[in-house]
């Protein structure tokens, strides 16, 4: 399906003016990892992105993507920051011990999760209290890991970007993107930065999560809200990619025991 809403040019002095930057305009670590990155980026990769109005310039909030390629959390970092906000992810603890990353990842905000994905964890809860008090944006993808799906649709979510917007009473923003596959492939490491490609994003209305406000944060409540949030961002991306996405989406678990012979139709 087409969308009928005309794609915008990212532009910092258009999207984000006067006040709306001051988050970047801050002395952090975050200016040595831009000064690193964006230079290479900008040259790499051109952003197409709509309804950016949509992307909230303060308060704290979760930024729910899809994921498809490994190098999706740099791309949508970098467009975070040129929305005029500092990303912060939700990163496997195993990556804080590398030697100079993992001092700038912690130095930048980010927080560690332990394998499993699990933001129940003492220190993830704390890092998102700290997150909402200080009205900084959190990224989390509700996937979990790249998607298996074989068309890269967005597969089963789990529940750790409903789970902290609920809990910390923040919105969840919906957000899909397509073209990452032509720079970094699912499963690739090879980087095709030029000749330089385009990086389509669209950004959704924050979910209206009233519904499961007050409620029993149990596996049915925290599933239920998850089945809205990758609804919405199944929808982005179909019309981003001007298809329609299987009318059933990808269940890891399903698949994995059909492959091993334990699973009874």
């Amino acid at each position: 399906m087409s969308d009928p809403t005309p794609q915008t040019h990212i532009s910092r002095d258009v999207v984000n003016p006067g006040r709306e930057r001051s988050e970047t305009r801050r002395p952090s670590v975050f200016w040595v990892l831009a000064m690193m990155i964006l230079p290479v980026i900008n040259l790499a990769v051109r952003y197409k992105v709509t309804d950016a109005a949509k992307f909230p310039r303060s308060g704290a909030f979760v930024m729910a993507p899809n994921h498809f390629s490994e190098i999706d959390p740099l791309l949508m970092g970098v467009m975070s920051w040129n929305m005029g906000r500092a990303p912060r992810f939700m990163a496997k603890a195993s990556v804080f011990k590398i030697p100079v990353i993992g001092w700038l990842l912690h130095k930048s905000g980010q927080i560690p999760v332990q394998r499993g994905g699990s933001v129940r964890g003492s220190e993830p809860v704390k890092a998102a209290e700290r997150l909402v008090e200080r009205g900084q944006m959190v990224v989390v993808y509700p996937e979990g890991s790249l998607t298996r799906d074989p068309a890269l649709w967005p597969m089963r979510g789990k529940t750790g970007a409903v789970r902290i917007a609920l809990e910390q009473g923040i919105p969840i923003v919906p957000v899909a993107h397509w073209g990452a596959q032509a720079i970094m492939p699912r499963y690739s490491k090879r980087l095709n930065l030029f000749p330089r490609k385009t990086v389509l994003v669209k950004i959704g209305d924050p979910l209206d999560l009233a519904q499961f406000r007050g409620r029993n944060l149990d596996p049915a409540t925290l599933n239920e809200a998850t089945t809205l949030v990758m609804a919405a961002i199944t929808q982005l991306l179909e019309d981003l990619r001007g298809e329609t996405a299987p009318s059933k989406r990808w269940n890891p678990t399903e698949h994995d025991q059909k492959e091993t012979g334990r699973f009874e139709a």
